[in-house]
Order: structure tokens, then C-alpha cells, then sequence
């Protein structure tokens, strides 16, 4: 409450403060405003040396030992450059505070992916496909298989191939530069993400789902009991009758006539072939059955609803576009159905809905309050 309320109050006859009590802080010395100016220079210098010492060794890092596309060491990385540029702006023991427990909760869904292995719920070999049939009439993944791979990868297939494994990297990079810029936007955004991952891993667990690529290698007869991990799902060259998906009729000459993962091909065009494995291994050691809903399109999508608000047309246009992109990538390379995406498009959706009701919820909730305390002439701040 201030004094001009206080005088209202109480009939204008409040009394003047005491100046006699009244101790006025000095004002700062010349040297001292130049000695706060030199270690906000010296701070400045500090951040731009320590930045430069992390891309230095992040550069070299990469030509040394490769693409760090797993999270444990992307989020290592990423804060450690967060921590540097903290020097000067704010305490750099904040990003152990903040980012702590967001890495724990994600290695926490790590461990519990298995779960789905252990409940041992009968994976859906046919609902996706059959789901695609009934909304375009002819597989997706076939016809665009059919229609645009080649023999060898081309060169557009580098575009198809970085956008798969940018997955693994930009939704982490948002989030450290929003953590920069505005702490608190980055909290409704780890919120946000760790909600739509646990969520889906509680879809996936209970509905779980094969992808084309593996549809493709097995046939009716070999998936019949729902198996979740059928031999057939490792065969190198699948059947030339195309498992469950059918036969694809190629419109380039020695494209193969079956459906093929194909996410990580367009790395050998540019010869890093250390990304392919990585991709590959990696790959290899996930869930191969958590088609449903596909993360790839939840994460991305749910990247493009909550930036929509805080950027500019551009920013919404690369933004939804990316992740349109994404769901182009997915599909065509034999990772995912339409209706994988849909689905984790609906997720994100829903999760960023019910964020935006209840925090404008929370707002009007406190609104009511201040009013409410305005009314009654009740103090609401210190």
C-alpha cells in the first residue's frame, strides 16, 4: 500500500514520515561506478572466452569422435555452453537447478521404456495399416516409395536424412535458448515435453505398434499371434511379396520393389558414414514396436503450437513446417504411418490445451484474488 492510500484511508491526517529517521543512501563514487562498469566488461570477456574455449572443443570433439546425437551427451554439451553463456548474466549454479531435474525425469523414461517388454501387451501389426488404407485408399509409405526412391540415395535424400536426426537435437537447442531468454517460458516448455513423452510412452506400452519398415519384412501368417518381436523383423533383404504392406511398383529402375528404412541413406551421399551407424545402432537398441503414437511428430508438433504464440509469421511458418517435414520424412522413409502422426500430433495438441486452460486458469484465479484484495482494502504486497 502506498502512502497517498494510506492518507485516503485514515481521512487524509496521516502524519509526515520523520525525516529525522530517514538515512539516504550515498550515492555511489565515480570509482565505484567505474569499478562496476570494469567487471561487467571483465564478466563480458570472461563469457566470450569461456563460449569460445566450448565451441572450440565441441568442433573438435565432433571431428575426433563424431556426431553427438545421443541425449545423455547432447544435454551434456548444451550445458556446459549454457554455463558459459550464464557468466555475466546470471548465476551459472542455475543451470544444475533447472536442467537437473529435467535430465533426470528424461533418463527416468529411458529405464522405463522397457516396461512395454515386460507387460507383454500383443502389438498391433494391422491397425495403422488399415487405418492408411481407409483414409487415402492406397499405403502412403508404398506409393511415395514407389513413386520417388532410387537404386542408389540422392542427393535430396541428405535433406530426408538430416531432418530424421534433427529430432534428436533441435527440440534440446529450443529449449536452451528459451532457457536464456525467458526461464520462465522454458518452464512451461520442459513441462510441456516431459508430459508428451510419458504419455506417449504410456500409448506405446499399452497399444504397441510395428512401423512399415518391419510390416514389410513379415508376412500375415508370420505375425499372426500379435508377436512383438518376430524373426522376420531382421531379415536384411525382406521377401520380394513386400510382407504386409504388398509389393511396391517402382517407377526408377533398381529401386527395390519392397519397402525399405531408408532415414539414415542420405549420409552416405555425403560419406559420413559414422552418422549412418550411429543412426543405425541406435535404431537397433530403441523399442522397435512404439510406432504408435510416432514422438518424432508429437515432439515436433508440439514445438511448433508452443512457439506460435512467442514468434513472429516466419517463426510460425519454419516452425509448423518443420514439423510438416518431419511427418513427410517419417512416412516416406518407411518409419512411420499417417497414422502414427496423427496421433502424435493429437497428443501434442491436447497437451498444449490443457497447459494454456490451465494456465489461464491460474491468471484468473489470481486476478479474482487481487481484485478480491483491492476491494477490501487488504495490503497484497509487502
Amino acid at each position: 500500500m502506498t502512502i497517498s492510500e494510506a492518507d485516503r484511508s485514515s481521512g487524509g491526517t496521516a502524519s509526515a514520515p520523520d525525516d529525522s529517521a530517514a538515512v539516504e543512501a550515498p550515492e555511489p563514487s565515480t570509482d565505484e561506478r567505474s569499478g562496476s562498469r570494469s567487471l561487467l566488461r571483465n564478466l563480458r570477456m570472461w563469457r566470450y572466452l569461456a563460449l569460445t574455449v566450448w565451441l572450440a572443443v565441441l568442433i573438435w570433439q565432433f571431428i575426433e569422435v563424431g556426431l553427438a546425437f545421443d541425449r545423455t551427451r547432447l544435454i551434456l554439451w548444451m550445458c556446459l555452453g549454457l554455463a558459459a553463456a550464464s557468466i555475466g548474466r546470471r548465476r551459472v549454479i542455475t543451470v544444475l537447478i533447472d536442467w537437473l531435474p529435467f535430465v533426470g525425469i528424461l533418463m527416468l523414461y529411458d529405464l522405463t521404456r522397457n516396461v512395454a517388454q515386460w507387460m507383454g501387451m500383443p502389438t498391433h501389426w494391422h491397425l495403422a495399416v488399415d487405418a492408411d488404407h481407409a483414409l487415402f485408399g492406397v499405403n502412403p509409405t508404398v506409393w511415395l516409395q514407389g513413386h520417388i526412391k532410387m537404386a542408389s540415395p540422392p542427393w535430396w535424400e541428405v535433406f530426408t536424412s538430416v531432418v530424421y536426426i534433427s529430432y534428436f537435437v533441435v527440440p534440446y537447442v529450443v529449449a536452451g535458448v528459451l532457457w536464456l531468454r525467458d526461464r520462465s517460458a522454458w518452464r512451461r516448455y520442459a513441462v510441456a515435453f516431459v508430459a508428451t513423452t510419458f504419455l506417449a510412452l504410456v500409448v506405446y506400452t499399452l497399444v504397441p505398434g510395428a512401423p512399415p519398415w518391419a510390416a514389410a519384412r513379415c508376412s500375415a501368417e508370420q505375425v499372426v499371434d500379435h508377436p512383438r518381436d518376430p524373426a522376420c523383423m531382421y531379415n536384411e533383404i525382406p521377401d520380394a511379396s513386400g510382407g504386409l504392406l504388398g509389393p511396391v511398383t517402382t517407377t526408377h529402375p533398381g529401386a527395390q520393389p519392397y519397402v525399405e528404412r531408408i532415414s539414415a541413406r542420405g549420409w552416405e551421399v555425403l560419406d559420413i558414414r559414422a552418422a549412418s551407424t550411429l543412426i543405425s545402432v541406435g535404431q537397433s537398441k530403441a523399442n522397435l514396436v512404439a510406432a504408435i503414437p510416432s514422438l518424432h511428430a508429437g515432439l515436433t508438433m508440439l514445438l511448433a503450437l508452443f512457439m506460435w504464440p512467442r514468434v513472429r509469421a516466419l517463426g510460425r511458418t519454419l516452425f509448423m513446417g518443420y514439423a510438416v517435414v518431419m511427418a513427410f520424412t517419417l512416412v516416406y522413409t518407411g518409419e512411420h504411418y499417417v497414422f502414427d502422426i496423427l496421433a502424435g500430433w493429437g497428443l501434442a495438441a491436447a497437451v498444449i490445451a490443457v497447459q494454456y486452460l490451465y494456465l489461464r486458469r491460474r491468471a484468473k484465479k489470481t486476478a479474482d484474488v487481487t481484485e478480491s484484495a483491492d476491494d477490501s482494502g487488504v495490503p497484497t504486497t509487502a
